[in-house]
């Protein structure tokens, strides 16, 4: 049986190289994990599913591997291609690769492709026999806070956040039956903990990362949600502290 995961608002995430540069670049440097467990070798071919702006392909071709990138943001493609790099644009859910890769990588992307079915057969016909997959992405109650502060404020403008929320955020159960369905074969699968301070206004956290909340708002009414869901998020960090 076939699932097809409902699209949400995934697509109308909107990236910016300068922006993700100054508030995303901890994404890449927390990747050391994954890039040593795919563990590329020299000539092998590395296919990196939702690449960014190249920073970890360079990782990656470093240690000798050839690596070609898909993303499904225009403007971090051209800054991956900036970068010198083989970066293709498009989207995971439809990449036609077969029997080409050695291994396939994604770093903090797959929780944009709610098709992840679609994404996981995919990877499966563009790795060659014996290739490895190898993925790190938000998984269950990521940014539990934030989403819930920005699901109320949504709520009460009448607006459904589960239908708007942009993320597929399964646990390693889900993920482990996604990855088997397409016939691939689970070595190691684990949800962890990962703490990240943010050290800059959450506003601008959500514009980062969450713009897709924003579209379903009036270009007028997003600062007032912004500095709403700010004033929520403050008063439960407090009310956290004071009850510890």
């Amino acid at each position: 049986m076939q699932v097809i995961f409902e699209r949400g608002t995934s697509e109308l995430q909107k990236w910016s190289a300068s922006m993700y540069d100054s508030n995303a670049r901890f994404v890449g440097d927390l990747a050391k994990a994954a890039v040593d467990l795919l563990n590329p070798q020299l000539g092998e071919r590395i296919l990196d599913i939702g690449c960014g702006d190249g920073y970890l392909m360079q990782k990656i071709a470093s240690q000798g591997a050839v690596v070609t990138g898909v993303d499904y943001s225009p403007e971090l493609v051209a800054a991956a291609q900036a970068r010198g790099l083989d970066v293709q644009h498009g989207n995971a859910e439809a990449i036609d690769f077969e029997n080409v890769f050695d291994g396939a990588f994604s770093n903090a992307a797959l929780h944009w492709m709610r098709r992840a079915d679609l994404v996981a057969q995919n990877v499966k016909r563009a790795l060659k026999h014996g290739g490895r997959f190898v993925g790190e992405f938000a998984g269950a109650r990521n940014a539990l806070l934030i989403r819930q502060a920005v699901h109320a404020a949504l709520e009460r403008r009448g607006m459904n956040p589960e239908e708007i929320d942009p993320w597929y955020l399964p646990t390693a159960e889900q993920y482990r039956a996604v990855l088997e369905g397409a016939g691939l074969r689970v070595t190691h699968i684990t949800l962890f903990d990962r703490p990240v301070v943010i050290d800059y206004p959450i506003a601008e956290w959500i514009r980062t990362f969450g713009s897709p909340y924003l579209t379903v708002l009036e270009d007028h009414a997003r600062a007032e949600f912004l500095e709403e869901v700010t004033r929520d998020l403050r008063a439960c960090s407090k009310s956290i502290f004071e009850t510890q």
